[in-house]
């Protein structure tokens, strides 16, 4: 059994949080030689080795091996940081090769649980090296299509840190695990330790959840049945319209309404609603979502008449948001957290979910907020790791559009959407969007899916909010409502437009 301290486990009980005994087979690389002393003859390295094997019963200060975790085969590789720290060394970096060529060689993923200080001194550039190895490895098993998750435990620093730990697809980390380039040993001496800490690299978005032990088993089953490998999935089910009873916004808890089929339902500016867009089978939340509510044998939801109304309906506050779309469309839930620069944005949740059905999609959903650069890099992100991994992506829109403060400037408002517009266009899934609410111009088209895009009752789309066009136009504002209605913004307006494929609702 795990000891009572997992962040601190050696490399087998590491495993078994994951798999029991039977569900891993240990590999070993052929043999590798080294000098006496190692390649730069460090006197009194051997005996070094000697201690450590002796006091871990370990040969190196990696284990690999093939495992299952829940239902799912996968390579899977452990550091003992007992032995030398977990440093990396040229057998280390045998040991690791090794690793990423088996899963390449067998198609399935990688989970690497890391504990490490880095580079292994006494062999000097041999050891550092090593990171290049483990680069190429890597390259080569994201270029299959073939994903990787980390595990950092304590500690996990240096180029260990820098290679298999923040370079994977998914990084997962012990609660309380010291996590960051620079070890302790080797920080300025006012540093803030919290920056060093699994909770501060997630708090900054270079770690996607810090993961209880007693956890860390079932997470990891969720997250490689969501990674795949997969074969060609289909493109996600348009989520059913989440209105309140009657089909009127804002009246209570989002309920879902006239959800269809899906295969069209385009709708005409004088017509009610289309016949709806696809639910799936596996749209759904583990509280039974997918099920149809009595909304769904109510009345269609009633088209806004006028632009200024459409506005009025997207901007209110008891409208369904994002959350209640999600918590409505999967039964689990997978976040994506941060840009990997450094930066979040609490109005953009990303990752992958799993459907009722098992299905996998991944997700970008606007909150309702003006999307900040973190957003659209995060947003780029998760859509093209979907795209390597073949799985079908879905959006919700909903922004009065991108943050325009300085410090958005500052941190690359324009180079971030302007990414995120590359990541859908390349994007080889199918994507499908749903815009929720709000439609605010270039901010929120970054996430919509040219030709796949679906509209509720209650949002709208606009070249720019109807406000600052008024201002532009050097209209006052007593002319804002008017020019809303020329903008032709509506749902129905999107459809004859061209825009949007559907009215949902």
């Amino acid at each position: 059994m795990p000891d009572a301290r997992p962040d601190r486990a050696t490399a087998r009980e590491a495993i078994a949080l994951l798999t029991d005994a039977a569900g891993f087979t240990e590999h070993r690389p052929p043999p590798s030689p080294l000098p006496p002393d190692g390649p730069l003859g460090w006197a009194g390295y051997d005996a070094a080795r000697e201690r450590a094997s002796a006091r871990t019963g370990e040969e190196e200060s990696v284990v690999y091996g093939t495992g299952v975790v829940g239902d799912r085969a996968c390579v899977l590789i452990s550091f003992e940081f007992r032995f030398l720290g977990g440093s990396l060394g040229r057998r280390t970096g045998d040991r690791l090769a090794a690793a990423y060529e088996l899963a390449l060689t067998r198609r399935i993923p990688l989970v690497a649980l890391v504990a490490t200080g880095g580079s292994r001194m006494q062999e000097g550039m041999v050891a550092l090296t090593q990171l290049q190895r483990v680069a190429a490895a890597s390259v080569r098993l994201r270029a299959a299509g073939l994903p990787q998750i980390a595990v950092v435990r304590d500690p996990t620093t240096g180029g260990g840190w820098a290679t298999v730990g923040a370079g994977a697809d998914v990084v997962l980390a012990l609660p309380g695990a010291q996590v960051g380039f620079a070890g302790s040993r080797v920080r300025p001496p006012d540093a803030d330790p919290y920056a060093y800490s699994a909770e501060g690299q997630f708090a900054a978005g270079q770690v996607d959840a810090v993961v209880p032990a007693d956890e860390l088993a079932a997470a990891v089953t969720h997250w490689l049945r969501a990674l795949g490998p997969h074969g060609e999935l289909p493109a996600a089910p348009v989520p059913g319209a989440l209105s309140a009873g009657g089909g009127e916004p804002g009246a209570g808890p989002g309920t879902r309404s006239g959800a269809g089929t899906g295969s069209g339902a385009a709708t005409g500016s004088g017509a009610g609603t289309g016949s709806g867009a696809a639910t799936g089978s596996g749209a759904g939340t583990g509280s039974g979502a997918g099920t149809p509510s009595a909304a769904d044998n109510g009345p269609a939801a009633r088209l806004p008449e006028t632009g200024r109304e459409a506005v009025a309906r997207a901007r209110d506050p008891r409208r369904p948001r994002a959350e209640a779309y999600l918590a409505d469309y999967f039964a689990v839930r997978l976040p994506l957290h941060g840009d990997r620069s450094g930066s979040t944005d609490p109005g953009l949740l990303c990752g992958f979910g799993l459907c009722a059905d098992g299905r996998p999609v991944a997700y970008v959903a606007q909150c309702g907020t003006p999307t900040r650069p973190a957003g659209y890099r995060a947003a780029a992100r998760t859509i093209r790791l979907a795209d390597r991994l073949g799985v079908p992506v879905l959006t919700l829109v909903d922004t009065p559009g991108a943050a325009n403060d300085a410090e958005a400037e500052r941190a690359g408002a324009g180079a971030a959407i302007a990414d995120t517009f590359a990541a859908i266009a390349a994007a080889r899934v199918p994507v499908t969007t749903l815009v929720i609410g709000e439609g605010g111009s270039g901010g929120a088209l970054a996430l919509a899916a040219p030709g796949n895009t679906h509209v509720t009752v209650d949002s709208y789309f606009s070249v720019i909010a109807p406000e600052p066009a008024a201002a532009i136009l050097k209209r006052p504002p007593s002319e804002t409502g008017a020019t809303a209605d020329q903008l032709r913004l509506r749902p129905q307006d999107l459809v004859d437009l061209g825009f949007a494929r559907s009215i949902v609702g």
